[in-house]
């Protein structure tokens, strides 16, 4: 909405006149039947499995709140500013599903359709920042790029500094020999690094594949809460809702191998105020991890290890 709705004047609850007399609106009983029996025969096969369920719901949706035409070209305007301002670097529409739970929930159908054994990792959303060809790096090397007491998050980076290590396995508990572990985060300022142009390109993101153990291992940051951008449409309707903007801190995973369905995931910190009030309602309580104190490594003060179980394709 480049204009949002402004609240409206007082009015009186959806099918009462202002006396309180009883008024239902009279609508085409029959309407919400011919757009669906519109559909051909040669449809596409999942289209016009969904389709008359969406239609449906949003007809219902549309006659339950009386939705008018003015609130109905806002949204669309809405919508319509979420794709203009999206690109190769933010997602806003993306993130509108996020903030009303869409993305969750449809990864919790997904994971829950597809899954053959209880054991596998708990999936989470992709989130808006992820970037492809992240660089392939060697086991135990850094996702930390430049690091130097000149920038200005320098001291809280040294003190969250981490060792992450695990393993990959199967449902089985066997290892996986050659998975690969893409993992990214954000800095101690709480933005990725296409959001800063401070930091350089990659900077906290980096893949990593298991050795003959199924081990991987590297070193990054403890992450912080931050919240999502609220400069865009998706932020003025959080601040309409009178709701926070914040994420728990967390790291992205997206674990595959060959013959087994790829993970895409998060681990959240225990420390982090934010765990039981998560923006975009991502959080489950497999995935909140805590890092222990690391002694003897000068490159890491924290150190967190964590298997991560994948199911069989």
């Amino acid at each position: 909405m480049g204009q949002m709705i402004p609240d409206p004047a007082p009015r009186a609850p959806v099918g009462l006149k202002p006396n309180g007399v009883s008024k239902q609106p009279q609508y085409d009983a029959t309407f919400t039947d011919r757009v669906i029996s519109a559909t051909g025969p040669n449809a596409n096969r999942r289209l016009a499995e969904v389709m008359p369920s969406l239609v449906r719901h949003l007809h219902a949706f549309a006659r339950e709140v009386n939705l008018t035409v003015a609130e109905w070209i806002a949204a669309v305007e809405f919508i319509n500013e979420c794709g203009k301002m999206s690109d190769d670097r933010r997602n806003e529409t993306q993130l509108l599903c996020d903030i009303v739970g869409l993305e969750s929930l449809v990864d919790e159908i997904t994971s829950k359709m597809l899954a053959t054994s209880k054991s596998e990792t708990p999936s989470a959303i992709l989130g808006p920042f992820y970037r492809h060809d992240a660089p392939l790096l060697p086991n135990g090397s850094s996702i930390v790029r430049n690091l130097s007491p000149s920038v200005p998050w320098y001291e809280q980076a040294v003190a969250d500094s981490a060792f992450v290590t695990g393993r990959v396995l199967s449902s089985s508990g066997a290892p996986i020999k050659g998975a690969s572990v893409d993992v990214w985060h954000s800095a101690p300022n709480g933005l990725y690094e296409q959001q800063d142009e401070s930091q350089p390109d990659m900077n906290f993101r980096g893949r990593f594949e298991t050795d003959a153990e199924g081990c991987y291992a590297f070193y990054a940051l403890r992450p912080v809460p931050y919240p999502i951008p609220d400069d865009g449409p998706a932020g003025r309707l959080l601040n309409l809702l009178d709701r926070h903007p914040y994420r728990p801190g967390h790291i992205h995973f997206i674990v595959s191998a060959p013959g087994f369905r790829a993970l895409t995931t998060q681990l959240y910190d225990d420390r982090d105020e934010y765990i039981a009030k998560d923006a975009v309602f991502a959080v489950k309580d497999e995935l909140v991890v805590k890092f222990a104190p690391r002694e003897g490594d000068p490159n890491a003060r924290w150190s967190l290890d964590y298997d991560f179980v994948l199911g069989r394709c």
